[in-house]
């Protein structure tokens, strides 16, 4: 039998997911699909050698189109492609018949004959009759900027609810834009070939792209049942966690923003870290203890990104709503992000639809700027002045996390209610969630009880109000 000695490292969670994650990989050149990509009725993802195309719309800088286009090649390879050319037009608005316009779709198409490259990607979404268009400029396939993030999502989620999720994304974006073998997807059967049409002719009078159509529509039916009946379980575990009357923080931000590392940070749980977006789906929960022996709730939730798809945060939405439900939330920025102002905007927009669609009170937020160590100095100066009241960190290295934890710890008790209390030797369960989750001040062990000052939870304090001992020390 093999020894295993007292420092022996147990992989954690996240590294075993990482590991599995890395056991597949896509390898480039080795796809059997045909040439003539029009011909193909229900087309697999296939990223392997791409060329990005973005446009330069009116009222955006120049550095702001370079950082969306720079995005899209982060998600690409994410995805698991090899980026060969990105390039943009300037325009007033995309083009409604091909995006970038046809002379540009023309330059496109040299420029994927030069490279070699078999797909493009948009940087937007575009609309079924743009993505056939340029596909027939182009003679490759054309892939939108919502298509390449529901196929991130569709390789990363873990969970079941996770998948449901992202699956019920994809058939959302796919319905509208489903196409296929020609004159095989108007074939249709019924009325008078119902009656005497034969053997094979007889049928509902659909035809075949309808037939499909509708068995989308019932697989999507199927699918927010189950994410209700998960909703309806998260709801529960909801609930005890506020009748428990611990504070729960909850962690927003950019994807790859360090929101996981973070979290492993705060609560030494092994939650999957990743350089890469939308590297983590499911939301992680775990429990902490603050240094005045408070115990909160974190919660790590699916990262945002500009212009992220409206089907996934519908999809997300049950996730999503632990936003709305937070005493406080961990705004993550990554401080070495070009423009980082972009990505505060982005998260908060999304957060702004999720508490209007929930009727709810916006919880207050707390501004964490990461990875300072690698960040731009002058980006960093023009930060402290636009948010004086954020806190500055690296998740990496541990720089300002004890003062992050004090911001926390102060935030979580601005709503406690100061209690004076004498409580029964025989109710020592209140005693002890007063230590959890309540600040104590003073403590004593009298003839009649334990008596105690101390500031806890509102919902604590309802239930020490028989004990109230006011004249206490």
């Amino acid at each position: 039998m093999t020894e295993h000695s007292p420092d022996s490292h147990s992989p954690t969670t996240g590294e075993l997911q990482l590991d599995e994650r890395s056991s597949l990989k896509r390898v480039a050149g080795l796809s059997t699909e045909l040439t003539d990509v029009t011909e193909v009725e229900y087309r697999q993802l296939r990223l392997e050698r791409v060329v990005l195309v973005g446009v330069w719309m009116q009222g955006s800088t120049n550095a702001q189109a370079e950082s969306s286009l720079a995005e899209l090649k982060a998600l690409a390879e994410t995805a698991g492609s090899e980026v060969l050319e990105g390039l943009f037009q300037r325009r007033d608005k995309p083009d409604p018949a091909t995006y970038i316009g046809s002379g540009k779709a023309h330059e496109l198409r040299e420029v994927v004959v030069a490279t070699g490259a078999d797909t493009v990607i948009c940087d937007g979404e575009l609309t079924p009759a743009q993505l056939t268009a340029l596909e027939k400029v182009v003679k490759v396939k054309v892939i939108d900027r919502t298509a390449l993030i529901l196929d991130i999502f569709a390789q990363h989620a873990t969970s079941r609810e996770g998948k449901a999720q992202v699956a019920l994304a994809q058939m959302e974006y796919m319905l509208p834009r489903l196409r296929g073998w020609g004159e095989s997807m108007s074939r249709q059967a019924g009325g008078r070939a119902g009656s005497n049409g034969g053997v094979g002719l007889r049928g509902p009078g659909e035809t075949k792209i309808e037939t499909d159509r509708r068995r989308i529509r019932e697989r999507m039916a199927k699918l927010r049942r189950e994410i209700r009946e998960m909703k309806t379980s998260r709801n529960t575990k909801r609930t005890k966690r506020k009748q428990a009357a611990v504070s729960s923080v909850t962690i927003v931000g950019y994807t790859n923003a360090g929101k996981s590392s973070l979290i492993n940070v705060m609560t030494g749980s092994g939650v999957l870290v990743q350089n890469a977006l939308f590297a983590t789906l499911d939301p992680t929960t775990r429990r902490m203890a603050l240094d005045d022996g408070r115990e909160i709730v974190v919660t790590d939730t699916v990262g945002f990104v500009r212009h992220l798809p409206t089907q996934l945060v519908e999809a997300f939405r049950s996730t999503l709503e632990e936003v709305a439900d937070a005493d406080l939330l961990l705004h993550i920025v990554d401080g070495s992000d070009p423009i980082p102002t972009d990505q505060i905007s982005a998260v908060r927009n999304v957060i702004e639809q999720v508490i209007h669609d929930e009727k709810a009170t916006a919880p207050p937020e707390l501004l964490v700027v990461n990875k300072i160590d690698a960040a731009d100095p002058t980006v960093l100066t023009q930060l402290r002045g636009l948010f004086p009241k954020a806190v500055f960190i690296s998740a990496a290295t541990g720089e300002g996390v004890p003062e992050l934890l004090e911001r926390v710890r102060e935030s979580v008790s601005r709503h406690d209610v100061h209690v004076s209390v004498r409580v029964p030797y025989s109710r020592g369960d209140l005693v002890s969630r007063i230590h959890a989750e309540g600040d104590v001040s003073r403590e004593r062990h009298g003839a009649d009880g334990t008596e105690i000052i101390a500031s806890v939870p509102s919902a604590l304090a309802s239930q020490l109000a028989e004990f109230a001992a006011p004249n206490l020390y």
